[in-house]
Order: C-alpha cells, then sequence, then structure tokens
C-alpha cells in the first residue's frame, strides 16, 4: 500500500493497552486520511449523548498520504473528536514536524480512548508504543514538558505534543501544542486530552511507506507549482508572509475592514502600532518553517522581558484577537499574553473573543465589578495578561472566560446575537462584513466559524480556482453564485486536511492535487472524483453534525458581526445571507427546510448509510 501503512494505533488507557487496527482501502480511497478518515472512523462513534468530556469520546491524531513525501506544504497534522467547546463535530490541524513523525512511527494515527487513573503520555517508535508515567509533568506548562521529555526519551529526532495547566484544567478552548508554538488550537481538544489524564504524546520512526513514482510526483509537484496569472495576488500574499509571517497581513486586513475591533463593533485602528513591521522595528524576528514548507511563515521572536528569552509568534490571529478586538495596542503586551496562551496551552482566539466580550459587557453595564471580580475596560493590557493566567488556571473571573463566549451570554442572560460565535465557536479575526463569502462559510463549516475550512477572502483577494468553477469576485456580493462557489472551495480545503496541505499552499488545483496522490497512491483520481472526496467528508461532518442535533437554524451569524459598521471600507455593508445560503444550500444539494444532505445527495457520495441515521 504505497503512501500509508494501512493502520493506525488504538490506545486505551483504562486498560492500558495497545493495538495495530487496520485500514480498509475502500475507506482510504473514499476518505484519503486526515479529518477526512477521522470522520468516517469517528462516525459511528458521534452521539449525541457523547458527553465529550468523558473516556468514551475518542481523539484521533491523524496524518495523510502527502505526509512526509516530497509534496511541499505538507507538515501538518489533524486532530479530530467531538468538541467539548461545542458539543458538535471537533477538528484542527496544527503544522510544525510532529505529524511527518507521527507518520514515521510506522502508523497512520492513533486513535485514543478511555481514560487513565494518573497523568500518563504516550510514547510510539518504530511501530512500539508505551505509556508512561506523567505525575511529574501534570501542573507543568507546555514547554517545560517539551523540554523534561526531550531528555527523559533521549531521542534527538523525537517531537512531542502536549497539553498546558489549560487541558489539565478542561478549559473549554484548550489547545494541544507541538514542537515550538505550533497550536491545534480550535474546538478545546486539549481538554479531552486533560480529561483523558494525557499529558502528552512523543513519536519518532523511521519507518516511512514507500511512495508509488517518485520520478511522477517529482514531474506532478513542478507542474502544480507553476503560478497561473490568475495566482498573482496569491502569489504576493505568500511573499509577504515570508517576509513578515501571518501578522503581515493586519495592514491590509484593516484596509479591508477585515480585521475586527472592538469586539466586531469597529473596523479602523492604529495598525501601525502592532503590525509585522512594528515587530520587526522592536524586536530580532527570525523566520521558523514547517516541515516541507518553502515560505517559513512562522516566527521566532527575542523577547526578553518578563523571564521570557524568546517567543514564538505573534501571528496574525492571535495579534487581531488580544490587540485591536480588545482594544489593545500594546505590542509587548500581545506577545507577553500570546506566549502564555502557547505554554498554558489556551486558544489564543477563543481567549481574546471571550475577553473583549467581556469588555463589551463591562462597558454596557451588563457586568459590573462586583459580578465579575475586576474592572474590565477596553485596552487595559495589563488586566489582559492577568486574564490569560487566570482562564487557564480558573481562577476568579477565569472561570467564567474560560467556558467561551456563548456560555458566558447564558450565565448573564445576554442574548446569543451578542455573542460572537457560531455554534459555539468563537468567531476568528475575518470580520463576515468584509468578504461576504466568509459569511456563509461561517455560517456552515462543520466545526463553527472557521476561516480555514474555506479562507474565502483568499478567493476574492485574486486566488482561482478555475477547474473547480471558483473564480474571484466583487467581495461585497451577496448572490446565489457566491454561496455556490464558496461550497465548492469548501470541498477543496476539507480535501486539504484529509492529504494534508496547509492553506498557504498554491496547490489548489483539483487536477494537480489529483495527479500528485495518483503519483503517491498508484490510483486513478482525476480532478472530478478527487472533488468528489472533499464534497464526500465534508457531507459525512454534517450527517454526524445531525445526528448531533443541527439544523439549519443553526446555520447563521449573530448581529454584532454583521450589523452594518459606520467606519471603514466596509462601512454600511452586510451580507444577505437568505440568499447565499440559498446558492449554498442548492449547490450542497441539501434540504433546505432541515438543511441536512438529501437522501439523494448521500447516494451519490457512497454514504447511503448514513441515510437511516438522520431520516
Amino acid at each position: 500500500m504505497y503512501g500509508y501503512h494501512g493502520k493506525i494505533l488504538q490506545v486505551d488507557l483504562s486498560a492500558r493497552e495497545t493495538k495495530d487496527v487496520k485500514l480498509g482501502e475502500e475507506d482510504l480511497r473514499n476518505f484519503v486520511g486526515g479529518a477526512g478518515l477521522a470522520a468516517r472512523l469517528l462516525y459511528p462513534l458521534m452521539k449525541k449523548d457523547l458527553d465529550p468530556l468523558s473516556p468514551e469520546n475518542p481523539l484521533f491524531f491523524m496524518t495523510g498520504p502527502f505526509t512526509g513525501t516530497a509534496v511541499p506544504f505538507t507538515g501538518r497534522h489533524t486532530i479530530c473528536a467531538k468538541s467539548p467547546l461545542t458539543g458538535i463535530w471537533g477538528e484542527s490541524s496544527s503544522g510544525g514536524f510532529f505529524g511527518v513523525s507521527l507518520k514515521s512511527t510506522g502508523y497512520d494515527g492513533v486513535m485514543i480512548v478511555g481514560r487513565s487513573d494518573k497523568p500518563v503520555y504516550l510514547l510510539v517508535h518504530d511501530g512500539a508504543a508505551e505509556i508512561k508515567d506523567a505525575s511529574h509533568l501534570w501542573g507543568k506548562g507546555f514547554y517545560q514538558t517539551k523540554d523534561i521529555l526531550t531528555k527523559e526519551v533521549g531521542e534527538k529526532r523525537a517531537r512531542i505534543c502536549a497539553i498546558g495547566q489549560g487541558g489539565e484544567n478542561l478549559i473549554k478552548y484548550a489547545a494541544i501544542m507541538n514542537d515550538g508554538g505550533r497550536a491545534a488550537g480550535r474546538c478545546g481538544l486539549g481538554a479531552v486530552m486533560g480529561v483523558k489524564k494525557l499529558k502528552a504524546i512523543v513519536v519518532h520512526g523511521e519507518k516511512r511507506p514507500r511512495v508509488a513514482n517518485s520520478g511522477k510526483l517529482k514531474e506532478n509537484i513542478k507542474a502544480a507549482l507553476v503560478v497561473p496569472i490568475t495566482e498573482l495576488t496569491a502569489l504576493s500574499t505568500r511573499e509577504m508572509f515570508r517576509e513578515f509571517g501571518t501578522i503581515g497581513y493586519l495592514d491590509m486586513a484593516m484596509y479591508l475592514s477585515d480585521a475586527p475591533a472592538k469586539y466586531f463593533s469597529e473596523s479602523v485602528f492604529p495598525v501601525e502600532d502592532i503590525d509585522g513591521k512594528a515587530l520587526r522595528q522592536k524586536y530580532t524576528v527570525t523566520s521558523i518553517a514547517c516541515s516541507g514548507c518553502p515560505i517559513g511563515c512562522g516566527r521566532l521572536t527575542e523577547y526578553g522581558k518578563h523571564g521570557i528569552d524568546q517567543v514564538h509568534g505573534p501571528e496574525y490571529e492571535t495579534v487581531a484577537a488580544l490587540g485591536p478586538c480588545c482594544m489593545n495596542f500594546d505590542l509587548d503586551s500581545i506577545i507577553h499574553a500570546h506566549h502564555l496562551c502557547n505554554d498554558y496551552g489556551i486558544d489564543t482566539i477563543s481567549t481574546g473573543v471571550s475577553i473583549a466580550f467581556v469588555m463589551y459587557l463591562y462597558e454596557k453595564g451588563v457586568l459590573t465589578k462586583d459580578k465579575i471580580g475586576m474592572e474590565m475596560k477596553w485596552g487595559d493590557s495589563k488586566a489582559i495578561v492577568g486574564l490569560v493566567e487566570k482562564i487557564a488556571k480558573r481562577e476568579g473571573a477565569g472561570d467564567i472566560l474560560a467556558e467561551g463566549v456563548k456560555r458566558i451570554a447564558e450565565k448573564f442572560g445576554v442574548s446569543q446575537d451578542e455573542a460572537a460565535h457560531v455554534k459555539g465557536l468563537e468567531l476568528p479575526m475575518h470580520d463576515p462584513r468584509a468578504f461576504f463569502g466568509d459569511a456563509v462559510n461561517y455560517a456552515t463549516s462543520p466545526r463553527g466559524a472557521c476561516h480555514t475550512k474555506a479562507d474565502y477572502y483568499m478567493v476574492d483577494m485574486g486566488r482561482s480556482v478555475s477547474d473547480a468553477g471558483i473564480m474571484p469576485g466583487d467581495r461585497f456580493e451577496s448572490s446565489e453564485n457566491k454561496g455556490a462557489m464558496v461550497a465548492k472551495y469548501q470541498n477543496v480545503r476539507d480535501l486539504f486536511n484529509s492529504l494534508p496541505l496547509c492553506t498557504l499552499s498554491p496547490i489548489v488545483s483539483p487536477e494537480h492535487i489529483a495527479g500528485l496522490l495518483n503519483a503517491v497512491t498508484e490510483w486513478d483520481f482525476n480532478a472530478d472524483s478527487i472533488m468528489m472526496t472533499g464534497e464526500r467528508s465534508f457531507n459525512l461532518k454534517r450527517v454526524i453534525n445531525s445526528k448531533l442535533g443541527i439544523t439549519k437554524e443553526d446555520d447563521k451569524l449573530p448581529k454584532i458581526a454583521i450589523t452594518p459598521l459606520s467606519e471603514g471600507t466596509s462601512q454600511g455593508k452586510k451580507p444577505d445571507i437568505e440568499t447565499l445560503l440559498r446558492g449554498y444550500y442548492k449547490e450542497r444539494g441539501w434540504d433546505v427546510a432541515t438543511g441536512k444532505p438529501t437522501k439523494e445527495k448521500l447516494q451519490q457520495l457512497g454514504l447511503s448509510e448514513a441515510i437511516k441515521d438522520i431520516y
């Protein structure tokens, strides 16, 4: 079997047992790997009464057929489970080197079930697995945990993913960290590790699978990396990422009203105080790259403050969430808060939006010092840094903020239209009023408000996938055609999380992706069949969410995120969600009344077994 080992490792922490689980070729062809294959394996286990913070919630760490090959932009892995934050499909991916090292152990992924009675870590190397005591690591941050395990394992090639105190304390948006400052941040999957008492996973080995045709693979890589003229805008964006990291987009984001300020109520702010240029001027910054990446959007910043020598990042989402979203323009505090989020292991997006929400409620008088235990004024940089620590430790106001904006609104009797989330997941730092395609993507993404499931702002800034019928257009267009193209682009991005490919990859053509996959596996995909693979996995995740109670009524955005702004380049603009969704549903083949994939669509995609579960 080319491109795969054909098996995953199943670890039962309750029984302290491990075993190999074979993967069928039909499932691999239909779902490829990564999050798509995890959805296939999780599907029969995802039930409405399954408590995400119970031993019965399985946790998957997955690679794909591109992992460890010569295909560039493939240094990613995906983690999936039922989300403690949202209660629905949970999916998060991370870059770095962990995924390649996991694939080198002789497994395509790891499935964790059960719960240990004491802290443990998992060591996987060259086809063998050991469950080892981690009592000495419990209570420690990610960086200290990584350093201790590196010495303890005694293998330079070992790569580590771990939780910090955020996962241990079951923060609803706890992250799983790996390598340096790389994070599987969204959906709170770090809390799933925490409840299982699994502190870390350590992987190393030499067992990479073979590629079917290495010569053909090289030819296909060369062809796929030729950038067409319609990709020039995306090309310039990648050059910006190489020079400044993803924070380099912050200037453009502010000009386009894409970076939310003052909790999604403003869009103009002093960007020059916290942008990529400011970071370079104030600190020494080095570029770092994931495995197989020719860009290197990661940053290593010489900090030298608060007892911290170096920090990883900061990147765009973090700077925007802990910066303008909270009206904080003190770059030092943003860097400090970001480092604490990494070390404690909590998602920077949900952290920033939760803090901003409480500041917003404080200004409105809904919250007072007596209710929350402290003052919550806009731009209070010291309070923001302090709140990160309180959240991770569930101390004082942090215990409330650790639950996310949906539960904060419920606790204080506030309308969900004022809580910036979709299906329980906090909105990321791309404003849906700036790019209307993002609005329908947020409303329909299987994990909630997700900018990577279809980063449609990239399409309307110049990226095209012409052989899939996805072309740039007016960013303020509210048409059925726009909704339909978002659905197609989601299929492409869902495929990315199965292969895997990074969203910064210029390889977006289904024809090129099919050629690469065929060279790796010796299969016979074409542009149409590879697009159907992405469509199949996306629809299966919708079926899972339908089983968990999601309906069309949940495909919406809160008013706080779509009320027209009075400033900036999106002034007065509001997406017509109903029109966009109408085109989206038609393209998807989903029932307009219920939001479920129709029986005909499920049969077309080879998902007939799902019909009995949702009809």
